[in-house]
């Protein structure tokens, strides 16, 4: 099976590097020749789509003729200084563009939520991908997302430091990601940098090295600040994205797509502003025959990944990816949560449903927290305490995708009775369990 391309747009105001006091959108009218080249080689573009972009009426015309006709997908793209409710943080928000990360907790939860609503009404579809404005993104923003039934987002830079950009100007400036995987992964809600059990998908934009090893070699030897290290740099950067920009042509985001293939990568993604497709709308862009250079690059790397990679929207991917990662993500949290307690409690029945390898809303508009999967290998084996009873390998097992916790229901047969039991990383509330017996200690250990 090929592995996926995925295009994503960052669908915003015109040149916003400008910070210019007053957003427009003349952009919009300049996407369609854009969809029309995805067209061509059968790719589906994500529009990861602004405040100020769901409120201009071509690009809402666009976004509903894209769904309808299934050409691509609408998502959410949050740039915190100027999406409601707004709030300021500093002096000028418009001008210092502070980072989503730096707002307070409740109004980063109340911004997201405005978002979502105004681009669920707008164009009638759940909003379940996401990508932060400015890149900036942390283990507060996913639950946020993971609250209002998000299941993929696309923020993180793998080998990329924004210490240096700064948002608020007494800030730290943007997240670190230099440590982070390249390949699609479950983030951790402590540090949204490394795996861990939530259920929120991030799909990492493609950006590698492509440079000869011999390069990377003579660059590892030479200090950080050396004349000879900056050069080399320019003439063969360490990183390469996949999007077309300064430095970055044809021949270098065709050496990214060969390397991910020789990696075995599972999927690539490329990136750009929907403003970068307008004369004038981007400093890198600046005329008319800019852009026309930029899609002489775009035909010929949208060729190259047509014939090697199969296209697909990010949440299309992220249901696609679900399963095996799934059931890999769910091993790990049975693993960690069994070396740090054995506790079980006894329940008197049942605690699954079967929802789906994500937490979507619920007729209620709630996120469902509680998924259930079914592993044809067991994840650990039960033992009561009691020695006459009979030892199982539980198949069922239930993940609390805004906590990560793992619940395992079974049955135990202990006494000359059958008895249901759920597993649970902290002791069960004083007073007994769900069903008002007590609960009845029962440890456990990875197989």
């Amino acid at each position: 099976m090929k592995p996926a391309c995925l295009i994503t747009i960052d669908t915003e105001g015109d040149n916003l590097w400008a910070a210019p006091a007053e957003v427009t959108t003349e952009n919009a009218r300049w996407l369609p020749r854009f969809q029309a080249l995805c067209e061509r080689y059968g790719f589906r573009p994500t529009y990861v789509t602004t405040h100020e972009m769901a409120r201009c009426p071509v690009f809402v015309a666009f976004g509903r003729d894209l769904l309808r006709r299934n050409a691509g997908e609408i998502g959410a793209h949050l740039h915190a200084w100027n999406s409601p409710p707004l709030r300021p943080i500093t002096a000028n928000d418009s001008l210092y563009g502070p980072y989503a990360t730096e707002y307070p907790v409740d109004l980063l939860r109340e911004k997201v939520s405005c978002l979502t609503r105004l681009l669920e009404d707008t164009f009638e579809v759940k909003m379940t991908s996401h990508r932060a404005g400015r890149w900036g993104f942390d283990g507060g923003y996913a639950r946020a997302l993971i609250e209002h039934g998000y299941v993929v987002d696309c923020s993180v830079t793998p080998g990329i430091s924004w210490k240096g950009s700064l948002g608020r100007p007494d800030g730290d400036g943007g997240p670190d990601y230099t440590a982070c995987p390249g390949e699609p992964y479950f983030v951790d809600l402590e540090d949204i940098r490394r795996p861990g059990c939530s259920g929120l998908l991030e799909v990492p934009v493609t950006i590698m090295p492509t440079s000869p090893r011999i390069v990377d070699g003579i660059r590892e030897m030479l200090p950080p600040r050396a004349l000879a290290r900056r050069v080399l740099n320019r003439l063969f950067p360490p990183l390469t994205w996949l999007r077309p920009g300064r430095g970055t042509g044809a021949a270098a985001m065709l050496r990214v797509l060969e390397r991910a293939q020789v990696e075995g990568r599972t999927c690539v993604e490329f990136m750009l502003h929907s403003s970068e497709l307008m004369p004038g709308g981007s400093p890198v862009f600046p005329d008319a025959d800019s852009i026309e250079n930029l899609y002489r690059i775009l035909n010929t790397v949208f060729a190259a990944a047509a014939d090697a990679f199969s296209p697909s929207t990010l949440t299309e991917f992220a249901t696609a990816f679900s399963p095996s990662l799934c059931r890999q993500r769910l091993r790990t949290a049975c693993s960690e949560y069994l070396d740090r307690t054995s506790a079980y409690t006894g329940c008197g029945h049942a605690c699954f449903s079967r929802r789906g390898p994500f937490a979507r809303p619920s007729r209620s508009g709630s996120p469902r927290r509680l998924v259930s999967l079914e592993l044809p290998q067991p994840a650990f084996e039960v033992r009561s305490q009691d020695p006459g009873a009979t030892r199982i390998s539980p198949r069922r097992y239930g993940l609390d995708t805004l906590t990560g916790r793992v619940t395992a229901a079974g049955t135990l047969r202990s006494g000359g009775r059958l008895q249901r039991f759920v597993h649970s990383p902290a002791p069960a509330p004083s007073g007994g369990n769900r069903t008002g017996r007590a609960a009845r200690p029962v440890a456990g250990r990875c197989v």
